[in-house]
C-alpha cells in the first residue's frame, strides 16, 4: 500500500485555542474536522509542506513551528505518515482560502467533534499535554 506523507499543524491563538479546518464532504474523509495541512511535495521536507500548505490553505505564514508527533496509520484504501507540529507564532489571520469551513475550539472541546481516525492521536496527546497545563 501506498504511503502517503503528510504534515499538519495543530495552530494556537493567543487564548490558547486550536484553529480547525473542516474537510469537504466529496473528499476522504469527508465532512470531518481536522488539523490544517496537507501533502508533500517531491523532494520537499515536512516544514516546507507545513510552511506551503498553511499559506495556500489559510492565508498564514509561519513564524514559530515545533515537531509535535509522528503517526503512522492505515486506513483500508490508504496509509498515511503524518508530522504534526505545533504553530504558536505566524503572521496573518487564518481563515479558509479555499471555501472550507473553519473555526476556533478550546481544548477541552476537541473530543466533542469528529476527526478523522488518523487525527484521534493528536487530539489525545492534546489534551493530555495542554489540559493539565490549565
Amino acid at each position: 500500500m501506498q504511503v502517503i506523507q503528510v504534515a499538519a499543524a495543530v495552530i494556537f491563538d493567543k487564548s490558547g485555542k486550536i484553529f480547525l479546518a473542516k474537510r469537504a464532504n466529496s473528499a476522504h474523509q469527508g465532512g470531518l474536522w481536522e488539523f490544517a495541512g496537507g501533502k508533500l511535495e517531491a523532494d520537499e521536507s515536512s516544514e516546507q509542506a507545513l510552511k506551503r500548505e498553511l499559506l495556500e490553505e489559510l492565508g498564514i505564514s509561519i513564524i514559530a513551528a515545533n515537531p509535535f508527533l509522528s503517526i503512522q496509520y492505515d486506513y483500508p484504501d490508504k496509509s498515511i505518515s503524518l508530522a504534526v507540529f505545533t504553530v504558536t507564532d505566524y503572521r496573518g489571520e487564518p481563515w479558509g482560502k479555499e471555501g472550507q469551513e473553519t473555526a476556533w475550539c478550546a481544548v477541552k472541546d476537541l473530543h466533542k467533534l469528529a476527526f478523522p481516525a488518523a487525527n484521534l492521536q493528536i487530539v489525545e496527546k492534546i489534551q493530555r499535554e495542554y489540559l493539565s497545563a490549565d
